[in-house]
């Protein structure tokens, strides 16, 4: 069966990130609930052929879970235009990936950055933009 999932690595990050809703699934092969969750985040991705559903070993890619603080796992981390918009831990139902995918779907990335550009009050690094 092919998978509806691309394996995010340091090499290809950038490029899955850029543009468009990506969801980031942070997991280890260990790891009994990464293995459980694995099958809802690929039954989602199946859902919505429109975003960007990416894997990301944590011991394969350490730079990636490091860069993103991945304290536990599972987590998944959601990004839009390489924008971070939120990161969860723990196992998700199917109900709350679509809400998710539905959110960053309909946000508008224009007030989005007004609103992060505002908050950082010009330090440096205080936008969300993402980039390992």
């Amino acid at each position: 069966m092919e998978h509806a999932t691309i394996e995010v690595t340091e090499g290809n990050f950038e490029q899955t990130a850029r543009e468009g809703v990506v969801l980031l699934d942070f997991w280890a092969a260990w790891c009994g609930p990464c293995r459980a969750f694995g099958p809802v985040f690929e039954a989602a991705a199946r859902r919505h052929p429109g975003v960007k559903f990416g894997k990301v070993d944590t011991e394969a890619e350490p730079g990636l879970a490091a860069a993103f603080e991945i304290r536990a796992i599972p987590t998944l981390a959601v990004l839009r235009d390489g924008v971070l918009l939120t990161v969860q831990q723990g196992m998700l139902p199917a109900s709350a990936l679509d809400e998710l995918v539905r959110r960053a779907s309909e946000l508008d990335m224009a007030e989005v950055r007004r609103a992060l550009a505002a908050r950082s009050n010009g330090r440096a690094g205080a936008v969300a933009e993402v980039s390992p």
